[in-house]
């Protein structure tokens, strides 16, 4: 039985490596923003700290659903702006395994 988990961990992480192999060849480096993009950036900064700044107490309660709604889009945009990192299904499985062979 170990055998065989030994042999599956050894196929996923040759699959990982090869994946990971081809993905570090990025075309362009995704951490350089545009002056356009900062600027997003910027906006979407200063709007959040208004919000964060303001008194809730007195809003209605659809008036804070509207907040909250503006604040998920913007985080949105900011994640679509900036890039960020994602994990593959093959590292998730990998990482299950792990946990099970160490626990």
């Amino acid at each position: 039985m170990k055998k065989f988990i030994y042999t599956l961990a050894l196929i996923f992480t040759l699959g990982i490596s090869f994946n990971s192999a081809q993905a570090a060849k990025p075309a362009k480096n995704p951490t350089e923003l545009t002056a356009e993009q900062s600027a997003q950036l910027e906006r979407i900064k200063t709007r959040v700290e208004e919000i964060r700044d303001m008194d809730k107490s007195n809003l209605t309660q659809s008036e804070r659903k509207a907040l909250r709604k503006e604040l998920r889009e913007m985080k949105n945009q900011a994640r679509a702006v900036s890039g960020g990192v994602y994990l593959s299904v093959g590292a998730i499985i990998i990482i299950i395994l792990l946990l099970i062979l160490i626990l």
